[in-house]
């Protein structure tokens, strides 16, 4: 890719026509399921018509203990506090140690979305967890899940989506719920990537933290919906400016054979984050202004009609040019960098639950939310805190 043009935004899309106008999508008309039993009945069964909306009723987070500041990097790589500010707006960041875990944090910020909501774990009907670095192989979801308590095995399982995760399980909740009759989803986002990158690459590592965030969506009437538009995009060719690959390195010959056959014994792992930060920095700061743009289209909006804007926590300059762009005022713009870096699929929750229980987003207000990462995925929603 000789520049970042190459990345289109346009190249594979995925969108649907959600608006303020409910009738477009919580409608009897546009929504409907026949329910059909076996057995020997040929009694006709009239169909049951699904007409729900969904709203965000309760926010949570967490974070490791350690705190490692850029001062403190500054001691054991070539770099300075004013070096790592004044390019990225990071100071501080916190990493996994010790006994903690990335499910452990991902358990205590659902915990804080429930409790706000004042929702018991037994009413949770689904959960994502949002993460690209979990701890285990086959993922988080079925072990927050046991955590957390919830007695009647709700369906949990993981979306790996980088950045982009959280911003894509929001949406898939709200699918759920709209047509799948569910009623109380929980959307985790969480990631480690301090455990994928290398410490000594000064470009890289000092970008990232590790966190935890969490929202409730919850199913209501369609004139309480507080999703209004959401716009959702891919493009696989982006991959060779960011991605972290399966390395294996071959070692001993099994003794014996299977079945005739040597065996190779192959030792695979995943190689630290590779990322060309001008590519991505010059196609994120087009594209992300383009997706708010149609999502602000689709919900028959303007930029005026937002009364916060929460960006994907990457770059504060990222922040600052995509707000310029789209001419929002700054001081309606929720950044929460400074204090723990990149979090990846927990940057958005943990942002919005700072800025819901600081007081600042206020119940009833309207949040343009912005996400991207690798894939590349890149996408924005609309919501409304309940």
């Amino acid at each position: 890719m000789a520049n970042a043009s190459v990345i289109s935004p346009q190249t594979i899309k995925i969108s649907l026509y959600v608006g303020i106008d409910r009738s477009r999508f919580c409608s009897s008309n546009l929504v409907s399921e026949r329910i059909c039993c076996s057995g020997t009945s040929t009694e006709s069964r009239p169909p049951r018509f699904i007409s729900k909306g969904c709203k965000l009723v309760g926010c949570g987070s967490a974070l490791p203990k350690l705190q490692y500041s850029n001062h403190d990097l500054a001691k054991v790589m070539d770099t300075t506090d004013e070096w790592i500010s004044s390019r990225t707006g990071i100071r501080n960041r916190r990493l996994l140690s010790g006994n903690e875990s990335l499910n452990g944090l991902g358990v205590e910020a659902a915990q804080k979305a429930l409790q706000m909501a004042e929702v018991e774990p037994d009413d949770v009907d689904l959960i994502f967890f949002c993460s690209s670095t979990p701890d285990d192989l086959f993922g988080g979801g079925p072990t927050v899940q046991n955590a957390l308590g919830c007695k009647g095995n709700p369906l949990a399982y993981d979306i790996r989506a980088a950045c982009t995760g959280f911003l894509l399980g929001l949406v898939s909740a709200s699918f759920h719920i709209r047509s799948g009759g569910f009623k109380n989803v929980l959307v985790i986002g969480a990631d480690c990537v301090s455990r994928h990158v290398d410490w000594t690459e000064r470009k890289i590592c000092v970008l990232f933290g590790d966190a935890a965030g969490a929202v409730l969506l919850q199913a209501c009437d369609c004139e309480d919906d507080g999703l209004f538009g959401f716009d959702l995009h891919t493009n696989g060719d982006g991959k060779k400016h960011l991605n972290a690959g399966i390395k294996q390195s071959e070692a001993n010959i099994v003794n014996g054979l299977v079945s005739g056959l040597m065996l190779p014994s192959v030792s695979a792992s995943i190689s630290n984050i590779q990322m060309n930060g001008q590519e991505i920095f010059r196609f994120v700061v087009n594209a992300v202004p383009e997706t708010m743009e149609a999502s602000l289209s689709k919900a028959d909006l303007r930029v005026s009609d937002i009364d916060w804007l929460l960006i994907h926590q990457a770059n504060q300059r990222i922040i600052d040019s995509v707000a310029k762009k789209l001419e929002f005022p700054r001081e309606r713009v929720i950044s929460n960098l400074e204090n723990y870096g990149n979090t990846s699929a927990a940057s958005i929750p943990l942002a919005l639950d700072e800025a819901v229980r600081s007081g600042k987003v206020k119940k009833g207000e309207t949040i343009m939310l912005g996400g991207f990462g690798a894939g590349l995925t890149w996408g924005s929603a609309i919501v409304r805190w309940a």
